[in-house]
């Protein structure tokens, strides 16, 4: 591993080649916070890829195309007057400074709960007019909930124990099906949230990430009916002409394959 001196000459390497392609490319010149932004959002979502296939060197390389973008955006602001990376790491070395009373002040935090309590408590006294303020809105619904929840905990609104939250997951399922029964659409849809919501708010009092779950169920879900459709494939039929029990008898064939 690199040494601080090499690591701050590998970042000062990165500002220089920044500056040159800002200075010399048609491609970077033309750049601003709106166009990079959508590029910024997919580059999140690759590295997210690589850390759920725990893939150290792509973790790296993605890591190094999200890194590319902060110093995009400073470069941007530097020309602006506005900002540049020297303000960047100073605000948030002063924001964590302030957030971490326990390392660099006075306060206690002996494990992890203590730790999210004082910091929901922290950005309240900084002036955020909510504890649910700092929740981007355009995150995923799932990931949305849970942060959702997750925050209220740290004031202390939360269920005393996951019986509880289990009792709530039945009750709006049942409360679901009534709906479904009336054939009301829009409170059918309200109800369908309300289940979805409290099955994520379970998933955390068991200590499960939603969004993991749900993305593991989606990439077996994707292996299996590849497999599926390999399987119809070397049997010279095609799946679109198949009946659905003779499809469950293609599933069923890949599902003992993979016990096995």
């Amino acid at each position: 591993m690199n040494n601080r001196a090499e690591q701050l000459k590998g970042f000062e390497r990165l500002l220089d080649i920044m500056d040159d392609l800002r200075e010399k490319c048609p491609w970077d010149k033309k750049q601003t916070f709106q166009s990079l932004k959508h590029l910024t959002v997919e580059e999140v979502y690759e590295l997210n890829d690589a850390i759920s296939e725990n893939n150290t060197n792509e973790i790296k390389k993605e890591l190094g195309d999200l890194l590319l973008h902060i110093v995009f955006y400073a470069k941007i602001g530097s020309e602006t007057n506005d900002f540049d990376i020297a303000d960047v790491c100073h605000a948030i070395s002063e924001k964590l400074i302030s957030r971490h009373p326990h390392i660099y002040g006075d306060a206690v935090a002996n494990d992890e709960q203590a730790v999210k309590e004082n910091w929901e408590k922290l950005k309240l006294k900084e002036g955020n007019k909510s504890v649910l303020s700092g929740v981007p809105q355009s995150l995923p619904a799932i990931i949305k909930a849970y942060r959702i929840q997750d925050k209220v905990k740290g004031v202390g609104f939360d269920w005393n124990n996951k019986e509880d939250v289990w009792q709530k997951v039945e009750e709006e399922l049942n409360e679901f099906k009534v709906e479904v029964a009336n054939n009301e659409f829009e409170n059918q849809e309200q109800e369908f949230g309300d289940v979805l919501f409290a099955l994520i708010n379970y998933a955390r009092f068991c200590n499960i990430n939603p969004e993991e779950a749900l993305n593991k169920t989606n990439n077996k879900f994707i292996n299996r009916f590849t497999k599926m459709e390999e399987l119809i494939k070397n049997d010279s039929k095609t799946i679109g002409d198949l009946p659905l029990n003779e499809l469950d008898s293609y599933w069923n064939e890949v599902k003992k394959f993979e016990k096995r």
